[in-house]
């Protein structure tokens, strides 16, 4: 193996040692279990409650006034910062505009109850804590840190140790076994921070991109407490747990073998065909030494920590720009179709025979929450409070985490990101995890009630 500096080895392991701790390591807090990446993302939001979403709300019409601007300018051949920010189709810009008029209606109390409420974009961008204004804090810490993961070796460290597993099992680089690990023991936005980072530089095709999004960024132990407290099964939080991990890694086998994902295009995000030998280990390398000369060549590659810094920072800009008014505009319309009309309701209706022959008591009820979720995960919890089941609430509530794409968070995250996957592929993907999840969650619920 080639001799690096020492330099070169402090790079790789201290920093390395630090993006572990942030982005994997779970600490106890008075609100439950977080990562420190979490727990300071909230302290500053606790700091900022005051003016964050006045903050949001001008980013939001920065973001459409610029793509409206940017429609008229001729790109030229050098891609500049103005560009990563603001030069998207008129699709995307008609999305950024419709976060402006969704957050003006809501900030000012303009328009109808259905747009003005504090369950839609109130939801999204209150002053005490919305999941948009949150995301800003978040956002922060996240993409001036994230290359503590990604750009000193530690995927490419695990990347052969773990190819083994990975590759097999679920049909995805062993390098993204750090990846998956973020998004479940820490936050599924991170993890699809991650993966979409991973995919920009070449890292993921479309199809593994795609898999590691949408099957393994799972909601945080914290906001599982909450589900599990709406719905009133607290006394069952671990078998609940339980049931989630179990089910999601049967998914996490299955998804990326199936429709939809498994028709996304083995192609890397400049079009380009994978090596398919770049997993392989040369002759005199073991896992270990192979794993430790690409994560060092990695580290190396990186010394400069100023231009690291740069682009994290421009990595929070474009998550701010393009990244939040997409959720502010997706998560919007989901929730106002999910709280003020019968959309997702008559959705659900095809369910109900389906939960009636798995025998879940009360399955007219438990059906109206098959297809909610996509709007928002903790919807089904709320709307299933008052069934009187607790082998139905239990079956309902890890229904809503083990679908896992939910247009207020996640959803609305990939929208806003590269990542090769569009609505319809999302409600495909909920559809299928969903239809899947019901006989494995009604089968371990009667099991255990």
């Amino acid at each position: 193996m080639k001799k690096f500096p020492s330099y070169t080895w402090v790079l790789f392991i201290l920093l390395s040692v630090i993006g572990v701790f942030l982005f994997i390591t779970p600490i106890g807090t008075d609100d439950g279990l977080k990562v420190p990446i979490t727990i300071l993302a909230n302290l500053l939001a606790g700091k900022v409650v005051s003016f964050i979403h006045w903050f949001a709300y001008i980013i939001f019409i920065v973001a459409a006034v610029g793509s409206v601007v940017v429609q008229f300018i001729p790109e030229k051949n050098e891609r500049t910062l103005a560009d990563s920010l603001f030069r998207v189709n008129w699709f995307w810009t008609v999305m950024r505009i419709l976060a402006v008029v969704f957050a003006t209606m809501y900030l000012f109390q303009i328009g109808p109850e259905s747009f003005t409420s504090e369950n839609t974009a109130g939801l999204l961008l209150a002053p005490d804590g919305g999941l948009v204004t949150m995301m800003f804090t978040l956002f922060l810490f996240a993409g001036l840190l994230l290359p503590l993961l990604t750009d000193f070796g530690l995927l490419e460290f695990f990347g052969s140790m773990m190819v083994k597993i990975m590759r097999p099992v679920f049909k995805i680089p062993g390098r993204a076994a750090i990846d998956c690990l973020a998004s479940w023991v820490g936050d599924g936005t991170i993890g699809v921070l991650l993966t979409n980072k991973q995919y920009e530089d070449g890292n993921y095709t479309a199809r593994e991109a795609a898999t590691i999004a949408t099957t393994f960024s799972v909601v945080s132990i914290t906001f599982c407490l909450v589900v599990v407290e709406t719905i009133g099964i607290q006394d069952y939080f671990f078998e609940f747990y339980g049931t989630v991990i179990v089910v999601g890694l049967i998914l996490a086998f299955i998804m990326p073998r199936i429709f939809p994902l498994k028709h996304k295009p083995d192609v890397l995000f400049d079009g380009s065909k994978p090596d398919e030998k770049q997993e392989d280990i040369p002759e005199n390398f073991n896992a270990i030494t192979f794993g430790l000369h690409n994560a060092l060549t990695k580290a190396e590659s990186n010394k400069n920590l100023g231009q690291v810094l740069l682009s994290g920072f421009k990595n929070v800009l474009e998550m701010w720009f393009a990244v939040t008014p997409i959720i502010m505009a997706f998560g919007t319309i989901a929730l106002v179709l999910a709280e003020f009309t019968s959309f997702f309701e008559i959705l659900g209706m095809p369910f109900e025979p389906i939960l009636a022959l798995l025998q879940i008591p009360e399955a007219g009820q438990a059906a109206q929450t098959m297809i909610v979720g996509f709007a928002d995960m903790l919807l089904p919890s709320i709307l299933g409070a008052d069934i009187e089941s607790e082998l139905t609430r239990f079956f309902i509530a890890t229904i809503s985490v083990t679908q896992l794409i939910y247009m207020s968070e996640v959803g609305g995250l990939i929208l806003g990101t590269k990542l090769p996957l569009k609505l319809w592929d999302l409600f495909m993907i909920f559809l299928v995890r969903t239809l899947i999840s019901i006989p494995l969650i009604a089968l371990i619920a009667h099991i255990l009630f």
